[in-house]
């Protein structure tokens, strides 16, 4: 009996060694120089609660940058040098049109040349009757003016001709880019008959600055205001996220959405984003109150409560319970749990919180 009650004695000994020593184990958790390398620290800071309100929206060019070209003369499209989505420059030709009406100034141009050299040789026989006292000064003076006259309509015409870039050498309307950016809207193709002031033969946007549309519908009307961060995400590029802020609010609903429309403009200078794009937008609304902030992502949850890494040293990371006050997409505050300037682990935190 004395051996059996030792036995159990050894055996409850070992097993509370072994529990010892199992927690002294846990307690020494340290972080080896390889797993380091794959986690990040953010020291978390008080800061500004704000609330996150959810909106729509859609890509648009600015309007005040978007030149449509309408034909200034009928005739046949000859050629085209550009395809839809082309970058152009100003003044770069993009296609080439015959018409009658550029015949007519190339003829009435080279009528005015003649009539010209003519009325300067009228000028100078005028001119030397006059000197030889054969001629009267109102003579003289006529042939003065009808010289004027008809280099005053070859000015007019040749301008004309600049005004729809005629090209008499090669008897045809250059189509000139009126302004630099993209080609958004291409309706010409060789070959077809064009009338003057008729359907646009093109569209030319600059798409370096864009404006987010965001509708605003009557149940945020309250909540959104002139000034507001926003954030604005795409399915095309989900893990980018386009920051900018509401410049504008329209003052009455849109008829056909019912919803408020509010301007975000937006840099562009990479196209990643697209006229008619549809986009998701957050508005940040300041609620005037501070708590300490922290990335979302830190936050692991487990049986239904919220927990923090806290990181002293590598030897000393402590698995804290919070209390979330408020939230949004990136950051949540915290209330209770977790002092402004403690550093927390943001990246890699749940492998630990098993190991802990």
């Amino acid at each position: 009996m004395k051996n059996i009650a030792l036995i159990a004695a050894l055996a409850l000994l070992s097993g509370a060694c072994g529990k010892k020593q199992e927690t002294e184990e846990v307690k020494k958790f340290c972080l080896d120089e390889s797993f380091k390398s794959r986690i990040a620290l953010y020291t978390a800071e008080l800061q500004d609660v704000t609330e996150g309100i959810h909106l729509t929206g859609s890509v648009e060019p600015n309007p005040d940058k978007v030149v449509s070209y309408v034909p200034l003369v009928s005739g046949v499209v000859t050629s085209t040098f550009f395809s839809l989505g082309d970058r152009v420059s100003k003044g770069q030709v993009l296609a080439e049109m015959r018409s009658t009406e550029l015949s007519g100034m190339s003829a009435s141009l080279a009528s005015l040349d003649s009539r010209i050299q003519a009325a300067r040789s009228n000028l100078a026989s005028v001119q030397s009757m006059f000197d030889d006292g054969l001629a009267s000064r109102k003579e003289l003076a006529e042939a003065v003016s009808e010289l004027e006259v008809l280099k005053a309509e070859k000015a007019r015409t040749e301008k004309d001709m600049s005004l729809y870039s005629g090209n008499s050498e090669k008897g045809v309307f250059q189509i000139k880019a009126p302004a630099t950016g993209i080609i958004t809207e291409k309706n010409v193709n060789p070959g077809e008959q064009v009338s003057a002031g008729g359907t646009p033969l093109f569209t030319i946007s600059d798409l370096n600055n864009l404006w987010v549309m965001v509708n605003i519908y009557a149940s945020n009307v309250n909540n959104i205001r002139q000034g507001m961060d926003v954030s604005i995400t795409t399915l095309s590029y989900p893990d980018d996220t386009f920051r900018g802020n509401i410049s504008q609010i329209s003052p009455v609903f849109d008829e056909e959405a019912r919803v408020l429309r509010g301007r975000v403009i937006l840099p562009n200078g990479d196209y990643k984003l697209k006229p008619g794009m549809l986009v998701d937008v957050t508005a940040w609304k300041r609620t005037g109150r501070q708590a300490v902030g922290i990335p979302a992502s830190a936050i692991v949850f487990s049986d239904n409560e919220y927990y923090v890494l806290v990181y002293k040293d590598d030897c000393h990371i402590e698995a804290r319970k919070i209390t979330i006050e408020a939230r949004n997409d990136t950051m949540v505050f915290v209330s209770e749990g977790l002092q402004a300037g403690e550093r927390i682990i943001s990246q890699n935190q749940l492998l630990i919180f098993e190991s802990l």
